[in-house]
């Protein structure tokens, strides 16, 4: 194994802490920047090595986090104030912690912005599933995702608990000092995200990915958080998974400017990091097989391992099905290994959420160990308040 990995038999896997928030974005923010502060820093400081080995400076990336604010205000002003409030609570720079949330897009975008060597990009892999009731043994949805990333990630989750009074209250996997990754809300809406790209990526300026998931997990209505991830404009391709606990899934697979859907089949979704579409796939050019060729069977492995079971799915089958080893390293779940760019990437975790019961796991590093922590929503409180 790679010496700069460093977990394993003589050291334990990095858990995975519960930072819980509260009360309006600047001050939920701070709450959120001094529990999660070394998670942060550690976060930053990973990112700031990378961008200085693309000789990419902190002031480009502040003139990028100016070019992105007039297009977050007018999504919501309030992830703004969120994101300077985390600022304060964790004693690092506000564009620091908007770089966070829009990691991907201020990387390419200030790449093209530049000469000489381009930047490298590491793909945001994922496998992602969805079972509905008819295909599950107790009748509730089951939403589930391995997060393909680097392996150094494994030191910088969190599961980010925010209560609020004007809304759904949300529970989410993410990287510290982000706003939202994996995650579920009290009004029973859950949502998972894959890596896409297509040859429409960055043509515009979108709204950060980290953001819509966020903005679409505070909806109480079903149809408001689908308008969310099918309407917003974007700057990148991305797959954005959304189910209800009641028991609706529709996978979407969205180009900066278009979307397009993908349903159930036999009660199931799995997608990968490749466009499914046909439609998607007669009308746009998918550039991330060159990164991802795993991905051609990912999705087929998952569904493969799942369909025996299908009216009787449980927790436990998902998990089987997203532990498997199948071509390791090129896997479903993958083992810290060198990618294309030389970095270190791994299976960083395994989230698997059933909605109806506001109950999220989730395993860190699960190639290497299959411990999951349990993280849970009070739905009574939701009721309570609405």
């Amino acid at each position: 194994m790679d010496q700069t990995f460093p977990w394993g038999a003589d050291q334990p896997i990095p858990s995975c802490p519960l930072i819980e928030v509260r009360g309006a974005p600047r001050e939920r923010g701070r709450q959120y920047g001094e529990q999660a502060k070394a998670r942060i820093l550690r976060g930053i400081a990973h990112y700031s090595t990378q961008l200085e080995g693309s000789q990419l400076g902190w002031p480009e990336i502040g003139t990028l986090v100016k070019t992105f604010e007039p297009t977050i205000e007018a999504f919501d002003a309030a992830y703004l104030d969120e994101m300077r409030g985390i600022a304060e609570g964790a004693g690092v720079s506000y564009e620091a912690v908007v770089m966070l949330n829009a990691r991907t897009e201020i990387l390419k975008l200030a790449d093209r912005r530049r000469k000489g060597q381009p930047a490298q990009i590491d793909p945001d892999g994922c496998t992602g599933v969805v079972a509905m009731p008819e295909a599950t043994a107790s009748g509730r949805v089951i939403h589930a995702q391995n997060w393909d990333w680097k392996a150094e990630c494994a030191e910088t989750a969190v599961v980010l608990r925010v209560l609020r009074d004007d809304g759904p209250d949300i529970l989410t996997f993410t990287e510290a000092g982000g706003m939202a990754r994996s995650g579920m809300n009290s009004a029973g809406i859950s949502i998972t995200a894959n890596y896409l790209e297509s040859d429409r990526d960055y043509r515009q300026l979108g709204v950060p990915l980290a953001l819509l998931r966020r903005k679409a997990l505070e909806q109480v209505q079903l149809a408001l958080a689908m308008r969310i991830v099918y309407c917003t404009p974007k700057s990148a391709s991305n797959n954005v998974m959304v189910s209800h606990a009641t028991g609706v899934a529709i996978d979407f697979e969205c180009a900066p400017d278009e979307t397009f859907q993908i349903h159930p089949e036999r009660g199931v979704i799995v997608h990968a990091n490749h466009f499914q579409s046909p439609i998607a796939l007669a009308k746009i050019k998918d550039m991330g097989i060159v990164n991802t060729p795993d991905s051609l069977y990912r999705d087929l492995r998952v569904r493969a391992l799942v369909e025996p079971h299908i009216g009787a799915l449980t927790r436990e089958h998902i998990k089987n099905a997203l532990f498997d080893d199948f071509q390791s390293p090129w896997s479903v779940c993958r083992p810290p290994r060198p990618n294309s760019s030389s970095n270190l990437s791994a299976t960083v975790a395994m989230v698997v959420m059933e909605p109806a019961l506001g109950e999220m796991e989730v395993a860190m590093l699960p190639a290497l160990s299959r411990r999951f922590e349990t993280y849970r929503l009070d739905l009574e409180r939701h009721l309570a308040l609405a």
